[in-house]
C-alpha cells in the first residue's frame, strides 16, 4: 500500500496539478487502453490484478516492451477510481494538442464549448461527437482537464478517438473565420429553431454552460444564433443531450444533401 508507485497512481487520479506537473495520466479498464492504444498514446507503465483480468487478454493488448506490474485485489483497490475497471490501471503520456495542429475534413464539423466545467458532460458530448463522425471537439477557457478521471471514463474512450483540444475564446475564434467555419450559437435570445439552418458546409456548434449559457463574446461572432424548441414548462436542457440533437441534425443534413 505504501509502494511509490501505488502512491503515484493515487496522486495522478485526484490531482490535475499533479497530472500537469508530470506530464501523465491514468486510464482504466480495458476498452479504455484499447481506444488509447489505438490513437497511439505512449504507455509508460499498466498495473494489473490477476484475480481480476486474464493475462492473454493484457498481453493481447500491449507490446512486449511495455513496462507491467502486478498487483494485488486490496492494491488495485485502492489504486482503482472506480470499481469495475477489469483490473488494468495504466499510466499514459499526456498530449497537448494545439489548435494548429488539427486535421479537419472538408467541411468539417466541430463542437465548441464554453468554460463548460462539469467532467460527465463533456465525457458524452465526447461520445456523441465520435458516433456523429465530428471532426473535433474544442473547450474554450476550460474549467477541467481533458484528462480527468471521470471525463474519461464518461467518454469511454472517446477522448482519444476524437480530436480534442483546449484553448482561449478568442484563439477559437480567430481560427474559425479563418478557416470558413460558421460559428452556430446554441442560444434562447435572438434565435431560429436548428432545423431551420444551413449545417452541410464547415460547421462550428457553441455551447456553453447550462447554467449561465454563452458570453457576449460568442453571441457576437456568431454567423447565426439556433435554439432547439422546449415544449414544456422548463427552458433548457442538459448540455450533452443538446450536442447530440444538434450533431446529429447536422448528419441529417448532410446526408440529404449527399442524396441529391
Amino acid at each position: 500500500m505504501q509502494n511509490a508507485k501505488v502512491k503515484q497512481v493515487v496522486a495522478l487520479l485526484q490531482k490535475s496539478a499533479e497530472r500537469r506537473k508530470q506530464g501523465v495520466f491514468i486510464v482504466e479498464g480495458i476498452r479504455e487502453l484499447q481506444h488509447c492504444l489505438d490513437a497511439g498514446y505512449n504507455i509508460n507503465c499498466v498495473f494489473f490484478c490477476p484475480e481480476l483480468t486474464a493475462a492473454t487478454t493484457l498481453s493481447q493488448l500491449l507490446s512486449s516492451s511495455a513496462i507491467t506490474y502486478e498487483v494485488s485485489p486490496e492494491v488495485y483497490e485502492k489504486m482503482a477510481y472506480r470499481g469495475s475497471t477489469e483490473g488494468v490501471i495504466a499510466i499514459v503520456q499526456s498530449r497537448q494538442l494545439q489548435l494548429k495542429d488539427l486535421q479537419l475534413k472538408p467541411n468539417p464539423l466541430l463542437v465548441v464549448l464554453e468554460s463548460v466545467e462539469k467532467p460527465g458532460n463533456l465525457g458524452a458530448i465526447l461520445r456523441s461527437a465520435d458516433a456523429a463522425g465530428a471532426d473535433a471537439v474544442i473547450v474554450c477557457d476550460p474549467l477541467t482537464d481533458l484528462y480527468n478521471p471521470n471525463l474519461i471514463r464518461s467518454s469511454i474512450g472517446a477522448i482519444f478517438s476524437v480530436q480534442c483540444i483546449a484553448c482561449s475564446s478568442d484563439d477559437c475564434i480567430s481560427f474559425l473565420k479563418k478557416n470558413n467555419i460558421k460559428i452556430l450559437t446554441a442560444q434562447l435570445q435572438d434565435s431560429r429553431l436548428y432545423y431551420d439552418t444551413d449545417m452541410t458546409c464547415g460547421t462550428a456548434i457553441i455551447m456553453g454552460t447550462e447554467s449561465t449559457g454563452l458570453t457576449d463574446v460568442w453571441r457576437q461572432a456568431a454567423d447565426a444564433h439556433i435554439r432547439i424548441p422546449m415544449l414544456g414548462q422548463l427552458d433548457s436542457l442538459n448540455v450533452s443531450v443538446s450536442a447530440a440533437i444538434l450533431l446529429y441534425e447536422a448528419v441529417r443534413q448532410r446526408h440529404e444533401l449527399s442524396k441529391k
